[in-house]
């Protein structure tokens, strides 16, 4: 049993590690850029440099100009906040969990790749897992290990609670990936007021299209958090799916609050570099502007 666990867990990071070390690592570094600045050391002026930088002591000192430099603080910390409950867990395929797994395996070894700590929270109703951010491969591995085994005590959500929960874990500046379904509609307010303590960044992992069924067929749907069951028309549930999905990433980019919407089955390397793309678009659009 623990072999296929070791197993399960070394082809997952052989999946991820190559387009983390060839494409996602330098995304995420040009999205996800130090907030401060340390002084290194001071150099000659040169043509061009900007004069607010001019080091006036050293200046005086020597009778020749000079200038500051500073290097980029690299270290930051990034949460990976992760709905477990039934609905992110029970899907016929088991796809949502499969791509939920991927797609913080991904994010997890690109951080750790640029040398920042990352921390995990699972919660359902109630806060399953905490893992303190940390760096390197082991609390890497940990991680991994956690999102493919993990087996939570509840199945409801209750994503308020561990907003909640998060402002008293979480104190300092963070890279914040909150990571549902969002079968149940977030409040906008709560996002935004985590959105201005947080780079908070939203993913929503979308039931996969079954192309099986019919364009119009009755079938038989069972609610994962409450166990109840109903007959519904198909079509009927994709204009719902559709409808909630348009509303939810319109209520959040109305907040300004980033969002990521995959599809689950999805290819989880495109989409997170889209997503890093888009929002570096934005970013220099907006110094642009």
């Amino acid at each position: 049993m623990l072999d296929h666990i070791e197993h399960r867990l070394n082809l997952l990071e052989l999946k991820c590690r190559r387009p983390v070390e060839h494409v996602l690592a330098g995304e995420y570094k040009s999205v996800f850029r130090g907030r401060g600045l340390e002084f290194e050391d001071v150099r000659a002026y040169q043509h061009g440099d900007d004069v607010r930088a001019m080091d006036w002591k050293v200046t005086a000192r020597t009778g020749k100009p000079h200038v500051k430099r500073y290097i980029e603080e690299r270290e930051q910390v990034v949460y990976l906040l992760v709905d477990v409950s039934a609905s992110m867990r029970h899907d016929n395929s088991g796809s949502k969990r499969k791509t939920l797994t991927e797609l913080c395996a991904l994010i997890t070894l690109a951080a750790i790749s640029s040398q920042d700590r990352v921390g995990l929270i699972l919660f359902s109703d109630q806060i399953e897992q905490i893992i303190m951010p940390s760096k390197g491969r082991r609390h890497a591995m940990r991680i991994i290990d956690e999102l493919i085994n993990f087996k939570p005590m509840n199945k409801k959500t209750d994503l308020a609670c561990m907003l909640e929960r998060f402002r008293h874990i979480s104190r300092k500046y963070s890279i914040v990936f909150l990571i549902s379904d969002f079968l149940t509609d977030p409040s906008t307010l709560e996002l935004q007021a985590l959105s201005n303590a947080h780079n908070l960044n939203i993913i929503q992992i979308l039931h996969s299209t079954n192309k099986s069924i019919q364009e119009r067929a009755l079938i038989r749907i069972e609610d994962a958090e409450t166990g109840q069951q109903q007959v519904i028309d198909s079509a009927h549930q994709n204009r719902q799916q559709a409808a909630q999905k348009a509303k939810l990433k319109e209520e959040i980019l109305k907040a300004g609050v980033n969002l990521m919407q995959i599809e689950s089955g999805s290819d989880c390397v495109d989409a997170l570099t889209a997503y890093f793309h888009e929002r570096r678009r934005r970013e220099i659009d907006e110094t642009a502007g």
